[in-house]
């Protein structure tokens, strides 16, 4: 059977398309991909066999990749849906376009840089049967050593992007206040409802989808999945984190073929996208007050940085940077107010 190809226009929003009842799928797995080639086929080689042992469909969506990314997904995965994008819509829209397509009765996000453990995918669905409560939920974040990722998170605050910038959170994890975002101090052993799970891997109920109306797709890049679950919280649904669901992330795949932007230093993130995000994200859910509150933190912490680091001119100037790009998203967003024009 040859791949499903679909031509999308970024202009135009899809209905989806009609359910045959008689043959749902279980889950519909979504990945969205841009100039990742080579780690994409090792993504959807490990789906594939997940996909053989439950009632499943594939859908790739390509953001307009260079590299012959939806060629590859066509010759060697056929029986996955390949839809491919003239321009790149961003993870959010991307998502969204995958959606209106799926059958599934409930939907997977899965990365690029994403691999999943064996068994996975069906426990997950197990653990959805099993809890008619949870809307979304994600599962153990591990890196290619075996290190643990952040997995389950605290939704973003003043507080606790005080507690991150200072640096107070990495240095004391095991801490309940000081390691409060990152869940640093709970057992990553323990199931556990949280606030909101990253995107790499996250299974959601169908009725989520119908009752949030998917991603925002002013969130070009970042956040886009912790308002989906804040909005998620707020339609009545819990989110967990299973630890028995394993998948291993690289982590930064696609934000890495992008060269012309700044990368922060820790993350592998395009810092002016996250600090638009970031605006964007605080200005919908906590106001004007707080939004200015985030920016001024962050500008401050690196005015002290530039202060403390006197003597190092790298450091400075690098200081000098995120300060400049801090005042450049605050400048593109109006303040948290407006979505850039798209594609960032």
């Amino acid at each position: 059977m040859n791949a499903a190809e679909v031509e999308v226009n970024a202009a135009e929003v899809e209905d989806g398309l009609p359910w045959n009842v008689d043959a749902v799928p279980d889950v519909s797995v979504i990945v969205v991909s841009y100039n990742t080639k080579d780690i994409l086929r090792n993504c959807l080689a490990r789906l594939r066999e997940e996909l053989a042992g439950v009632r499943g469909e594939a859908i790739v969506v390509d953001n307009a990749s260079s590299d012959g990314s939806a060629d590859m997904v066509a010759a060697l995965f056929p029986e996955m849906t390949v839809v491919r994008s003239p321009v790149n819509l961003g993870f959010a829209a991307a998502n969204n376009r995958g959606f209106a397509l799926a059958r599934g009765r409930y939907l997977v996000l899965l990365n690029p840089d994403a691999v999943l453990g064996v068994g996975a995918l069906a426990r997950a669905l197990d653990h959805m049967e099993d809890a008619p409560g949870v809307g979304m939920a994600g599962g153990r974040l591990q890196d290619t050593a075996g290190r643990l990722q952040p997995s389950g998170r605290l939704f973003p605050s003043l507080l606790n992007e005080l507690l991150v910038t200072s640096g107070l959170a990495a240095r004391y994890p095991r801490s309940r206040l000081f390691g409060r975002f990152d869940r640093s101090w709970a057992d990553p052993d323990q199931p556990a409802q949280v606030d909101w799970v990253p995107g790499a891997f996250t299974i959601i109920r169908r009725a989520v989808l119908t009752r949030t109306g998917g991603f925002d797709e002013r969130f070009f890049l970042y956040y886009e999945e912790v308002d989906l679950c804040r909005r998620t919280v707020g339609a009545g649904y819990e989110v967990w984190y299973w630890p028995d669901v394993e998948v291993t992330h690289i982590g930064g795949a696609c934000s890495k073929t992008v060269t012309s932007l700044e990368f922060s230093t820790s993350g592998s993130q395009l810092t002016l996208w996250r600090m638009r995000s970031a605006l964007l994200y605080y200005r919908k859910h906590h106001g004007t007050l707080v939004t200015w509150g985030v920016a001024a933190l962050e500008s401050l912490w690196h005015r002290l940085r530039s202060a403390v680091n006197a003597g190092n001119a790298a450091k400075q100037a690098d200081s000098r940077r995120q300060v400049g790009l801090i005042r450049q998203a605050w400048a593109d967003t109006a303040g948290g107010a407006l979505c850039p024009p798209r594609p960032w």
